[in-house]
């Protein structure tokens, strides 16, 4: 413990909670869309589930670092293009969401979705599928990131406890917010789409910096947020 007598610990422990909090807003949001389609009295089951899976998993993944770390060793080779196990894993995450995300789109755009909640009512257990797989991915990336931050891995346990516990928090918030506003739906869809692109596009080793989509998104999401006032300023002397 005398490692918390360290300054550079402390600066270190906030880092990576920052960190962690913001590569969480996409997994946040994929738990908020998926959880939406379910009924009101499994929503926040779906939520705090996936939550506390995506904290189990990365735990076990930080305790299994030696096992990560030869995840990164080269499994496929063609001429001078090598694939790891890392990158298959964040390819097929980035497919899986660009197939996810287009779909939930589609399904807005064209009017189904009512249809489709009323057919998805039992489909708990297929939501928490999607949770956990999404989960491995964003987990896999999470943790890869917090390796390059620090190497000891008991601040990696905290950050990501205090990260998850800050998103169960606000999970609910964000996800009403996000299920009741249509706009802003799409705008997570097609923030997903964005993160989707990114996961395979590094799994094929072109690397995209974060910041970028982040900002787009903030930027994006601001704009909306003065679309929405200015809609609702507007409505208010019909309405009077």
């Amino acid at each position: 413990m005398e490692i918390f007598l360290q300054p550079d610990t402390w600066i270190a422990l906030l880092t990576l909670t920052f960190m962690e909090i913001v590569l969480g807003i996409d997994n946040i949001i994929f738990i908020s869309i998926v959880a939406g389609r379910l009924p009101k009295d499994q929503q926040k089951k779906a939520r705090i589930g996936g939550l506390s899976i995506a904290l189990i998993m990365r735990i076990l993944l930080l305790l299994s670092i030696t096992w990560i770390i030869g995840l990164t060793e080269p499994v496929l080779e063609y001429m001078d293009f090598e694939l790891s196990w890392k990158d298959i894993i964040l390819v097929a995450g980035g497919i899986f969401l660009l197939v996810k995300s287009t779909m939930e789109i589609h399904e807005k755009v064209e009017g189904h979705e009512e249809t489709k909640k009323v057919k998805s009512v039992n489909s708990f257990g297929y939501a928490i599928v999607q949770i956990v797989l999404l989960d491995l991915v964003f987990s896999f990336d999470s943790i890869l990131t917090a390796i390059g931050l620090t190497d000891v891995v008991l601040l990696m346990i905290i950050a990501i406890t205090i990260a998850i516990i800050v998103m169960m928090v606000f999970a609910k918030v964000v996800s009403e917010f996000v299920n009741n506003h249509p706009t802003i739906q799409i705008l997570a869809l097609s923030f997903l789409i964005l993160i989707g692109v990114m996961l395979l596009v590094e799994g094929l080793h072109y690397h995209v910096p974060k910041g970028y989509i982040y900002f787009s998104v903030f930027f994006s999401l601001a704009i909306e947020m003065l679309n929405m006032r200015f809609r609702k300023k507007k409505k208010e002397p019909v309405e009077a």
